[in-house]
């Protein structure tokens, strides 16, 4: 019963008795509005808005902008009568861009000083919506969906949005109109006042629009298509255009490449393989992973301006003599200064190495404690190291350290202590903005079934605070990935206290917190690896070996399978691909050569000897991944793959020796 009063009472601004009075009076002063001349003046496009030609015509290029420099306040324009008029049109003429599914864009809001959306047109994938709010709807928005699949082709489009009470209709270039007739009317007491009014935005950069807008006028009182239909060019039908744009000259016939670049329709797409179909083609995608460059020929994309690199084989680059055994390594770079590899080293302070002419060099000592893995993270601009003391300290105390990079210094100094219990690994991530950090606790005393926890960035007091703690037994990883619009962690369960045949977790995060999503059966998980190829998903796990307390240890206990799963989005879970033998594996590294992708795993020990080859697999389509390179390491446990201006490198850490070492991929 408060929840409605509290709700009621929210609602009476748009029922006083002085609205009560003016509903049945028209805004009798509104005449055709240039929307798109309020918000850009005639003295020309300013604070980022660009001018460009697109097929030979004019329009604005408003993402450019701050959100805030396309906007004016509605009084501007609502002077005399603040009540928006309930019948009216909205005439657009723009080039939306393609966008992806479940992703839209804002051509028009008018945003209320608390900042919620009084009024917003937004277009998504195949539909534009008008979004309202409305007494008759409670507090919530009423949303109208317009159905227009075909203005995806790369070209001008002119729309009239005609709304008349609960009455909506949509034409495309003087086309037929799509009628819908909602359940909530347009609300005749909109009230304007205190708003502001956005073009190509809500007043914030998620949701700019990223096309081009040429047009936009509001009509008051009445259905504005007789006003520009027929007409001989429906696409571009003019009912008033900003005076900027009519002042421009053009010519299709222009050489508008290279006068006015964004009129090619370049874009660049950066990411996971995008689709390739006659809407992209000639548009680019930039594969990261692989440092290539791709152009879409209207079907596949192929890789512009290069020859194909491939693997031919490996060869060493470096011996890094390390202050003792190393366990863990983690390679990052520092703006302006440089590459580094922070090396774990449980039985001495470890060391942080810079890549120097063609070789790492010792750059700094640091004191740690049995130190396990180093995680490297940025948080805005300040850049950080965490690292997991397995060990305690001088005074019997466990804790892993986070330290912060000094500018001034060009040195990594203590910033906060986090009590943790056998660190193992930290892993750094974002879910909406929000920076955390999740620690690995392999156990307490004897005591292996211990949670792990997960830390969140405190804005105000800038330090990490416990978030959620999960239980564990034995981890010894985390992995944190995305898929879609949903954040995913996996912990590594490695040993229970007497069996390392357990379940390792994959956990989701839904309403704030991390829920379980998934289970799999793992032997001494001791690391999991994410990756993507084109559009597929996978996740490997490194399974160290097989033991029970119930049984003997046998040699053969440490060959086991390690296994890849891949996600299947319509099962919504992940199912196994791939077996593959390894001995102890303790981590799996993915990585890109050219068109190709690799994994490779640090496989450790084989019940005999610590000498035994760790391997490079090839990633080889329908036979999965197919071992391609024997490399002869020591007690492997981790590895990095880098690229410097001198090529593509592997480093691997060596938990048996004090030498690590830098491998150099040759291709051709």
């Amino acid at each position: 019963m408060s929840t409605l009063l509290t709700l009621c009472v929210a609602l009476l601004p748009l029922a006083t008795p002085t609205h009560r009075a003016r509903q049945w009076e028209p805004c009798t002063d509104l005449r055709p509005l240039d929307v798109l001349a309020e918000a850009v003046p005639a003295g020309g496009p300013r604070d980022g808005v660009r001018t460009v030609l697109a097929q030979g015509v004019w329009g604005f290029q408003l993402s450019a902008a701050a959100p805030h420099a396309v906007s004016f306040p509605a009084s501007r324009i609502f002077s005399r009568c603040d009540l928006f008029p309930e019948e009216f049109s909205i005439v657009v003429t723009l080039k939306v861009p393609s966008l992806p599914p479940k992703r839209n864009e804002y051509l028009l809001t008018a945003m209320a000083a608390r900042g919620r959306v009084l009024l917003g047109l937004r277009w998504a994938p195949g539909r534009l919506h008008l979004l309202f709010l409305s007494a008759a709807a409670g507090p919530w928005q009423v949303r109208v969906p317009l159905a227009c699949p075909a203005l995806e082709d790369g070209r001008w489009h002119t729309l009239v949005l005609a709304v008349s009470g609960g009455a909506f209709s949509l034409a495309a270039d003087c086309g037929p109109p799509t009628d819908i007739t909602a359940d909530v009317p347009f609300p005749a007491t909109l009230s304007m006042r205190g708003a502001r009014v956005f073009v190509g935005s809500r007043g914030r950069r998620k949701g700019l629009f990223t096309g081009l807008m040429r047009q936009l006028v509001l009509v008051p009182g009445s259905d504005a298509t007789p006003q520009l239909c027929p007409s001989k060019n429906a696409e571009l039908a003019v009912l008033s255009i900003p005076p900027v744009l009519q002042g421009l000259t053009g010519k299709p016939e222009d050489n508008e490449v290279l006068k006015y670049p964004y009129e090619t329709d370049v874009k660049v797409t950066l990411g996971s393989q995008p689709p390739c179909t006659k809407l992209e083609d000639g548009q680019f995608w930039f594969d990261a992973m692989r440092n290539r460059l791709y152009v879409c020929t209207g079907s596949r994309w192929i890789s512009v301006l290069a020859a194909k690199e491939r693997l031919d084989y490996v060869e060493e680059q470096q011996r890094l003599f390390t202050n003792s055994e190393t366990l863990g390594i983690e390679v990052f770079a520092v703006a302006e200064v440089g590459l580094f590899v922070a090396a774990a080293n449980p039985r001495a302070a470890s060391a942080i190495y810079q890549w120097t002419d063609g070789r790492f060099l010792l750059y700094q000592n640091i004191p740690t404690h049995q130190a396990q893995s180093w995680r490297h993270f940025t948080i805005g601009e300040k850049v950080f190291l965490a690292v997991a003391n397995f060990g305690a300290n001088e005074e019997g105390q466990e804790f892993s350290v986070i330290y912060r990079w000094r500018p001034r210094t060009r040195r990594f100094t203590p910033y906060q202590r986090i009590a943790t219990h056998g660190a193992r690994d930290w892993e750094a991530f974002q879910v909406d903005g929000e920076h955390f950090l999740a620690v690995a606790n392999h156990r307490k005393g004897d005591n292996h079934n211990i949670g792990s926890v997960i830390y969140k960035w405190d804005t105000r007091s800038r330090l990490f605070r416990a978030n959620q703690t999960i239980p564990t037994a034995g981890a010894y990883d985390w992995e944190f990935f995305t898929a879609g619009p949903f954040a995913f962690l996996a912990v590594a369960n490695a040993f229970n206290g007497t069996s390392t045949r357990l379940l390792s977790h994959l956990y989701v995060r839904l309403l704030g917190s991390f829920q379980l999503f998934q289970s799999f059966l793992t032997f001494g998980a001791a690391d999991w690896e994410v990756f993507h190829i084109g559009e597929r998903l996978f996740l490997a796990v490194a399974n160290s070996h097989s033991y029970d307390a119930e049984m003997q240890v046998q040699n053969d206990s440490y060959i086991i399978n390690s296994v890849i799963y891949e996600l299947n989005v319509t099962a919504q879970m992940f199912v196994k691909f791939q077996d593959i033998p390894t001995c102890s594996a303790l981590d799996w590294e993915f990585f890109s050569v050219g068109e190709d992708y690799f994994l490779v795993v640090a496989n450790s020990f084989d019940g005999n000897t610590f000498s035994v080859n760790s391997i490079i697999y090839r990633w080889q389509g329908y036979e999965g991944f197919v071992a391609v390179h024997r490399l002869p390491t020591l007690g492997c446990r981790d590895w990095e793959a880098f690229r410097t201006a001198a090529g593509s490198f592997l480093l691997y850490s060596s938990a048996k020796e004090p030498l690590s070492r830098v491998l150099k991929l040759r291709t051709g």
